[in-house]
């Protein structure tokens, strides 16, 4: 599919704020995957596309954190095992099924985690006592929320934040550079099924994987140096945003 010059610009310039967006609070998948449907790509490719741009974006910030220290991998191994099978199914699952079900899901499970952040101001300020053991939590997250990634998406980097730092007791910025780890697995998994299954314009993708990895390097930079309150303020900002959005595209659209 051809497009005019100044659409690769767009792409390049939506790239770059959903890259710094998804490096903060995740949901950079509410930016992209409008505007690639806009552009008149079938939903199908849109998606498909939208996982080879995520890439970059997630492994620059997941290069980023490991490189200013913020990532053991002794602590992530198992997580980024069993998120990597997850997804592998869930991609393929796409392929094979609607998923309109989990579109009209999703928005009340978020309605939930807004909530419950809006109404914990400390959430996340520091790391806290662990509800489950890390090799449990990676079983059922890893495989869920890689599955849940590989099928349909958006809000993915919420959930894994939310999860790491209620249920591993993460203080917030080591929930999210964990996540953007587990979000880059998830990512290149599902994009390997993709190209496989040939639904990746490589070009679009390449030019908004390029704006990803500079909005994702200023993006995790600001993670790193900023307090936890602007993050969580960022957090649920974003949390509200793919809340309206997936709320309009599932029910009133």
């Amino acid at each position: 599919m051809e497009f005019e010059f100044y659409y690769y610009a767009i792409f390049l310039a939506t790239g770059v704020i959903a890259g710094f967006i998804d490096a903060i609070a995740g949901g950079g998948g509410i930016i992209t995957i409008p505007v690639l449907l806009a552009s008149g790509l079938p939903p199908h490719i849109a998606l498909a596309t939208n996982k080879l741009q995520g890439t970059f974006g997630s492994g620059m910030a997941s290069i980023n954190f490991i490189r200013k220290g913020f990532i053991t991998w002794s602590e992530v191994f198992i997580g980024v095992i069993y998120t990597f099978i997850g997804a592998a199914i869930g991609t393929y699952a796409i392929l094979l099924m609607d998923a309109s079900i989990l579109a009209k899901i999703i928005p009340a499970m978020l309605v939930g985690i807004f909530i419950y952040t809006l109404l914990s101001p400390k959430m996340g300020e520091n790391d806290r006592h662990a509800y489950l053991g890390s090799h449990l939590f990676f079983l059922v997250f890893g495989i869920g929320l890689g599955f849940y990634d590989g099928f349909f998406g958006p809000g993915t980097g919420t959930f894994w934040t939310i999860a790491l730092v209620t249920l591993l007791g993460f203080n917030l910025k080591k929930a999210t550079a964990q996540t953007k780890v587990m979000n880059f697995t998830s990512n290149i998994v599902s994009l390997a099924v993709f190209l496989w299954s040939g639904n990746v314009l490589i070009l679009v993708g390449l030019m908004m994987g390029f704006g990803q990895i500079i909005g994702a390097y200023i993006g995790s930079n600001m993670v790193i140096k900023k307090e936890v309150k602007f993050i969580r303020t960022f957090f649920l900002i974003m949390v509200g945003l793919t809340l309206l959005k997936l709320i309009y595209s599932s029910y009133i659209a």
